[in-house]
């Protein structure tokens, strides 16, 4: 465990050699746009750079943290209303220059019960195929509010991700509304939960988006993942 100015940064794996804090915050401030949205899996965009999703519940604020990751207030819309998000809406970084960088995916809520079951079996299986066929997806970050602790349909996410053998992580939001003499324990059944789930890894991070808590942090491990996902793919190149 390892505490950056009052910050949590919580794991059970060995933390990295190398600081990406420059680096993620590096990433992140560039151009960002809205660039697609797809309601069908036959009409997602053409494949590109690496693509990073956020999945949860709805009204856990999903849009907001996107928004707080690119220092912008209204890329993503929120809304007070569940269910709002009803579509992949697909960002990208550095969309303006010649190499876009990275893309981010804003996936429809999940648990909103007052919408009709037929629309969420649509949305169901625009997720699922899309988490099982797509090739330059490196991460779902799933997040959970950090008010309540994860949830019945959270798990749900859970298991079908790890079906999928898609690596997720698990972001805890809405920090400031927790009393901080909570957000231990929070955090400590949170990453109890991902004991023996295959495809999550093994760290757990308490953002804020309001007050921007742990968001620098998330951004390192976004660019941590990039980093990696190079150096993956340069050594699969030197071996071909």
């Amino acid at each position: 465990m390892s505490t950056a100015e009052g910050n949590f940064i919580l794991s059970n794996v060995d933390e990295p050699d190398i600081d990406f804090t420059e680096t993620g915050r590096k990433l992140f401030a560039g151009p960002c746009d809205f660039i697609w949205a797809a309601v069908e899996i036959e009409k997602l965009p053409l494949l590109g750079p690496p693509e990073i999703a956020f999945a949860g519940r709805s009204n856990v604020g999903k849009s907001s943290l996107v928004n707080a990751l690119t220092g912008r207030k209204t890329l993503a819309r929120t809304s007070h209303t569940p269910g709002r998000t009803q579509q992949l809406n697909f960002f990208a970084l550095g969309a303006e220059s010649p190499n876009e960088k990275l893309r981010l995916i804003d996936m429809p809520g999940y648990g909103y019960a007052a919408v009709g079951k037929q629309k969420v079996a649509a949305w169901n299986k625009m997720m699922r195929d899309y988490l099982r066929g797509r090739a330059t997806l490196a991460r779902v970050f799933v997040l959970v509010d950090g008010r309540h602790g994860l949830k019945e349909s959270d798990l749900e996410m859970m298991d079908l991700l790890d079906t999928c053998a898609v690596s997720y992580q698990l972001i805890l939001t809405k920090r400031d509304e927790v009393r901080k003499a909570d957000q231990q324990a929070r955090i400590d059944a949170t990453l109890d939960a991902l004991k023996k789930r295959p495809a999550a890894f093994p760290q757990v991070i308490f953002t804020s988006s309001e007050t921007g808590e742990d968001v620098a942090t998330l951004r390192a491990a976004v660019a941590r993942l990039m980093a990696e996902r190079a150096q993956g793919s340069a050594g699969v190149s030197k071996e071909s």
